[in-house]
Parts: structure tokens; sequence; C-alpha cells
């Protein structure tokens, strides 16, 4: 540090360093040693359970899974999202044969946007974990009975013999 020119610059010197000494020391000496250092910059939450997890009773259970099904359909979205702009960008930049070079691209976009629509579709916006478990068990059911969705109508096995 420089050397104040004059007695009140050093007066407000020796002030800030009182004040501002104790709490640098125990930042670099006490905080800093027990941080995790993360490379990425949001806030990471615990998985908590999921809705299946919980008992019909256990408001607090139901909440979190709720909470964590909203974090996750963010998170989803902004995968789709991205996956989206990739796609739409490969196309701007390479503009006359942006079909045959961005092909993977796009299958793994509409792959994403499959899979989001799977698990979020027609839910609409104020869904919450229970609906869509309960979609997720619908679908199941119905693969089951008829087989997967889109393979066409599943032969009946009784009338086959």
């Amino acid at each position: 540090m420089p050397e104040p020119r004059s007695p009140m610059a050093s007066f407000a010197q020796s002030v800030q360093n009182a004040i501002d000494g104790p709490v640098t020391w125990f930042r670099e000496t006490i905080v800093e040693p027990n941080q995790q250092k993360y490379n990425w910059y949001h806030q990471r939450f615990r998985r908590v359970p999921t809705i299946d997890q919980c008992y019909t009773d256990d408001a607090v259970c139901r909440f979190e899974a709720d909470q964590q099904f909203r974090r996750d359909r963010m998170v989803d979205n902004e995968v789709v999202n991205i996956l989206r702009q990739r796609f739409e960008d490969c196309m701007l930049y390479e503009a006359p044969d942006h079909m045959a070079k961005c092909r993977p691209l796009l299958e793994i976009y509409e792959k994403a946007a499959e899979n989001w629509f799977i698990k979020y579709g027609d839910l609409g916006g104020y869904a919450n974990a229970k609906t869509a478990y309960m979609k997720q068990k619908h679908r199941l059911i119905w693969e089951r009975r008829h087989g997967p969705v889109g393979s066409g109508k599943k032969e009946d096995e009784h009338a086959a013999h």
C-alpha cells in the first residue's frame, strides 16, 4: 500500500485497517479454505424424494417434490431451447447445405423435444409432480395394453391362436 500523503489520509487508512483487517483475516483464513470450489455458477439444490416416495399425508414432502419438479422442468426447458438455438444457428451458418450438415443437431433436438413432450406435454402451466406422475402411470398402462406409442395397433394375443 502506498504511504498516505497527509495526516487525514493517514488517519483514514488506520480506521480502514482497524475495520477491514479482522474481516479480511477471517475471510482469508477461515471462510475461503472451508469453501467448496464449483465449476458452475448456479445454485445446486439437493435432490429430494420424488412424489411416489412421499406419504399421502406428508405435505412437506409433497411440496418439496413439487418444487423439484418445477426446477427439473425449467432445466429441461432450457436444454430444449439451447438445442433449438444450436440447430437454428447451424442452419444460418451452413446456409445452402444446412440439411446435410445440420442433420445430427436436428435429430438430437427432435429427440429432446419428444422426450420433453412425453414428460411435460399436455400438462398445462400449473402442473405439479402428482399430475406428471399420473401422466407417466397412464402412459405405461396404455403401452402395456397397446404397445409403444406410434408403433401401430398391438395384435391381440388371443385372436391370433
